[in-house]
C-alpha cells in the first residue's frame, strides 16, 4: 500500500485516508456511507487481511466529522429535521389527538368516556404543541451524570487532598430516585477521488396489594399472562415527541456517537493502532472494559471478585473507601487527557491504566465518564448486545452508530447475554437476604414481593425434581418450552401485570436515600440499607429474562428453552475439630490439617435463549444505523435472518490480491528429502522435527513480509 494520505470523495462526504485505498476497501467505505446517510443497516464481508477495520474507523469518523461541519453552517442534519417539523405541524392541525389504534390503546369503552384532548391511558392533558417541551439539554440538567455526582461527592475534600489522606474517607450517599437508571437512557482539491455513490422521602399512604392478589383477579388462561402492561409508542404524535429528545440544548440536532464493538479487548488494540494511522487520531474517544483491566487499587485489583470488593469500597460499608475513585475528576475531561496529560493521540488501555497510576485516580470509571465527551467509544461487543452490561454501564444506543466489527461468532454472544443460568443455593441467599429486609422492617411493602417472587421460584424448583430425567453420569435434567414455562408461572402468580409490579419494587429498594435518624444520641442523617449487590444482581437477571418473555404479547416466548440440571461437585471442606479424651478441642497445625472432598449436589435453573434476534431486538429499531462486519458473513440472506435485522444494504467485497498470488498444495518432503509423515511415532522422532524446522526456516527465507504457521497441536 502507498504511504502517501489520499482524500476520497464518497457519497459526498470528504474521507481522510492514510493510503491508497484497495476496491474492498473503497466499496466498503461507499457501503457505510450510504447506511449513515440514510440511517439504514450495514451487513459487509470483506476478507481477512484486507482493511476492514480502516475503512470502518475512516468512513465512520469522516461523516461523523461532515454532521459537525454541517451543522456549525446551520444546515442541521440530513432529512431529520424537516420531517420532525413535518411531524409537529400534523400535531397542530388536529385539537384532539388522531385516534390511535395499536393494541395497547384499543380499549374503545375507555376511549368513550374520556374528553378530547386526554391521554386515553392516563386520562392526563396532552401536550399541545404550542407548550413548552423541556428540551433534552434542560431534562439534562435535572438527571445528575457520573460527572456531577463524582464532582459534588469529592468538591468538600478537595481543599484538603494534600492533607488527608483519603483512604479512611467515609462516603455520603446522595437520594436516587428510582427512575435514575431509566432517566439516564433516555472542499474540491488536487489529488481528492469521487465515488458515486423522585420524591425526598418515600410515602406510603396504603399497603398495595401483593402480586399474589393481582395474579387470582386475572381471568384463567395464558392470554392474560402475556397481556401487554405497558403502552406502546405507536401513537401518531409520539415519534414527533420523540425526535424533540433528540435535539441538544441549542435545538439543534444531535451527532450520533459511534460504539465500535470487537470481539476481545486485544483487538480493540489493533483498532486503536490503526486509529493512530489516520488523520482523526485526535478524536475524543474511550474504551470501556472491565474492572479485571482497568482496576488500579492495589487493595482490589488482585482478588477474583473485584466487582464486589469495588462495589463495597464505594459504598463505604466497613468506613474506608476508595482513594482512587475520589481522584477521577482529574482525567475525566477529554480536553484535560488529550492537552494536560498528553494523551492527544488515539490511545489504548494500557496507556489509561498508566495514567491513572501516576494520577492515583480510578482508571475504570475515568473510562465511563469520557463517554460523555466521547465520539466514538470502543468496547467489546457483548458490552453492547447484554441490556445488563448496557444498564450498569450507563451505555444508551438510542439514535447512535453501531459497528460490530469480527461479527461472524455475533449470533452466539447474542444469544448468550439474554440467557441466564443460577443455582439453587444463589437464590435461596437471595431470599435470606430479602426476608432479613422484611424482619427488619424496611421498606417492607417493597422487598415483601420480592421474597416471595423467590419463595416462590424456589418452591417451584424443590418440587420439579421428581419430573428430572436422567442424562447421564450424576446429571439428570428437564426441559420446557418458554410458552410452557409461561403456563406455569402463571399458575404459580407470576404474570404479566404481577412482573411490572415487581419491577417497580426493585427500582424502589435499589434507591439510595437519607433518613433523619439518631447516632449516638445526636440526629443524623442516616443512610437506608439496600439489598447487596449479588442478590440484586440476581433479581435484575431474571427480571431481564422475563421481560422478554412477556414482551410484546410473548413474542419470543418460543425462543427459550427453561432447563432444571442436577449435577454433583467436588469440593474441599475442612473437618471439624475433634474433642480429644478429656473433652478438650484439638486443633492441628495447619500444615497437619488436611481438608476433605466432599460431593455436593447442584441444582441448576437455565434459561436459554435460542434466536440471537431476542437481544437485536432492543436495538435494531432505535440506533440510528447498525454497520456489521466480518470475514465470513455467507450466507447473507440467513445470517440477516438469524439477527431478525433488516439490513438493506449488503456487500461481498473480493479479496485484496490476485488469484495468480495465490497457490495450495501439499508437501510431501523436506529440504533434505526426508518424507514428511505427521504421525504420532514420527513426530517424537529428531529427523522429522529437524526437516520440519528446515522446511520452516527454507519458506522464512524465500518468503518476505512475514509467515503464518498453523501447528495441530501446542505440544
Amino acid at each position: 500500500m502507498a504511504a502517501s494520505p489520499v482524500e476520497y470523495t464518497i457519497g459526498g462526504v470528504k474521507v481522510h485516508f492514510p493510503c491508497k485505498a484497495y476496491p474492498s476497501q473503497l466499496a466498503m467505505m461507499n457501503s457505510i456511507m450510504r447506511g449513515l446517510n440514510y440511517g439504514q443497516h450495514c451487513l459487509l464481508e470483506s476478507p481477512t487481511g484486507s482493511g476492514k477495520s480502516l475503512a470502518l474507523l475512516c468512513s465512520a469518523l469522516g461523516w461523523q466529522q461532515a454532521q459537525h461541519a454541517k451543522q456549525k453552517e446551520g444546515g442541521g442534519h440530513v432529512g431529520d429535521k424537516g420531517q420532525s417539523e413535518k411531524n409537529l405541524g400534523d400535531c397542530k392541525k388536529s385539537e384532539s389527538p388522531t385516534r390511535c389504534y395499536c393494541v395497547c390503546h384499543s380499549n374503545a369503552d375507555r376511549a368513550a368516556v374520556q374528553p378530547a384532548g386526554l391521554d386515553k391511558e392516563t386520562g392526563q392533558p396532552l401536550h399541545t404543541a404550542s407548550e413548552h417541551v423541556p428540551s433534552p439539554g434542560e431534562s439534562q440538567a435535572k438527571k445528575p451524570s457520573l460527572a456531577s455526582r463524582l464532582s459534588e461527592k469529592v468538591q468538600t475534600s478537595l481543599d484538603s487532598d494534600c492533607e488527608k489522606d483519603e483512604d479512611f474517607r467515609s462516603d455520603r450517599k446522595r437520594l436516587r430516585t428510582a427512575g435514575f437508571k431509566s432517566q439516564k437512557r433516555q472542499r474540491t482539491q488536487q489529488g481528492v477521488i469521487f465515488i458515486d455513490d423522585e420524591p425526598e422521602l418515600e410515602k406510603e399512604t396504603s399497603d398495595p396489594q401483593s402480586w399474589r392478589t393481582a395474579s387470582s383477579n386475572q381471568a384463567a388462561g395464558l392470554s392474560s399472562s402475556c397481556s401487554a402492561s405497558e403502552p406502546c409508542s405507536n401513537c401518531p404524535c409520539a415519534s414527533a415527541k420523540d425526535k424533540l429528545k433528540d435535539k441538544d440544548k441549542d435545538g439543534r440536532k444531535k451527532i450520533p456517537k459511534i460504539f465500535f464493538g470487537t470481539r476481545t479487548h486485544k483487538q480493540i488494540t489493533q483498532i486503536a493502532h490503526e486509529l493512530k494511522r489516520t488523520v482523526y487520531s485526535g478524536v475524543h474517544m474511550t474504551i470501556l472494559s472491565s474492572r479485571d483491566h482497568t482496576c488500579v487499587n492495589a487493595d482490589v485489583a488482585p482478588h477474583f471478585n473485584r466487582n464486589e470488593r469495588c462495589k463495597d469500597l464505594l459504598e463505604a460499608k466497613d468506613g474506608r473507601s476508595c482513594r482512587y475513585y475520589h481522584g477521577v475528576q482529574r482525567m475525566r475531561e477529554q480536553h484535560t487527557l488529550q492537552w494536560v496529560h498528553g494523551l492527544r493521540e488515539a490511545w489504548d488501555i494500557e496507556d489509561l491504566v498508566t495514567l491513572g497510576k501516576r494520577l492515583r485516580a480510578c482508571s475504570y470509571y475515568a473510562a465511563r465518564e469520557l463517554m460523555q465527551g466521547a465520539s466514538i467509544i470502543f468496547c467489546p461487543y457483548n458490552y453492547l448486545l447484554d441490556p445488563m452490561i448496557r444498564e450498569s454501564m450507563e451505555i444508551d444506543l438510542a439514535g447512535q452508530i453501531l459497528v460490530l466489527d469480527e461479527a461472524h461468532n455475533i449470533e452466539d454472544c447474542a444469544r448468550e447475554s439474554a440467557s441466564y443460568t443460577l443455582e439453587l443455593a444463589t437464590l435461596q441467599s437471595s431470599r435470606d437476604e430479602l426476608d432479613g429486609m422484611v424482619n427488619s422492617n424496611i421498606r417492607r411493602s417493597k422487598h415483601e414481593p420480592l421474597r416471595d417472587f423467590c419463595y416462590v421460584l424456589i418452591n417451584w424448583i424443590q418440587e420439579s425434581q421428581e419430573l428430572l430425567s436422567e442424562r447421564g453420569f450424576e446429571s439428570a435434567s428437564k426441559v420446557w418450552s418458554g410458552k410452557n414455562t409461561l403456563s406455569i408461572f402463571h399458575s404459580l402468580g407470576i404474570t404479566a401485570d404481577t412482573f411490572s409490579n415487581m419491577k417497580q419494587n426493585l427500582a424502589s429498594v435499589l434507591e439510595k436515600e437519607e433518613r433523619v435518624g439518631v447516632v449516638n444520641g445526636k440526629e443524623d442523617m442516616v443512610l437506608v440499607p439496600t439489598i447487596g449487590s449479588s442478590t440484586a444482581t440476581v433479581l435484575k437477571n431474571l427480571f431481564m429474562v422475563l421481560d422478554y418473555l412477556y414482551r410484546d404479547n410473548c413474542r419470543f416466548a418460543e425462543d427459550y428453552r427453561v432447563a432444571l440440571q442436577r449435577s454433583y461437585t467436588w469440593t474441599n471442606q475442612v473437618p471439624p475439630d475433634v474433642p480429644d479424651a478429656r473433652g478438650f478441642l484439638v486443633r492441628p497445625r495447619a500444615r497437619h490439617r488436611q481438608s476433605i472432598r466432599v460431593k455436593r449436589e447442584v441444582l441448576t435453573l437455565s434459561f436459554w435463549c435460542l434466536n440471537p434476534a431476542v437481544a437485536f431486538s432492543d436495538l435494531s429499531a432505535t440506533v440510528h444505523s447498525i454497520v456489521l462486519t466480518s470475514g465470513t458473513l455467507s450466507p447473507m440472506a440467513s445470517f440477516s435472518s438469524e439477527l431478525g435485522v433488516k439490513f438493506t444494504i449488503q456487500l461481498e467485497a473480493n479479496h485484496v490480491i490476485n488469484k495468480s498470488q495465490v497457490w495450495v498444495g501439499t508437501v510431501g518432503a523436506g529440504p533434505q528429502g526426508q518424507k514428511l509423515c505427521a504421525t504420532f511415532q514420527h513426530t517424537e522422532t529428531y529427523t522429522f522435527q529437524d526437516e520440519v524446522g528446515a522446511l520452516l526456516l527454507h519458506v522464512c527465507q524465500v518468503v518476505s513480509k512475514g509467515v503464518l504457521c498453523f501447528l495441530p497441536s501446542y505440544k
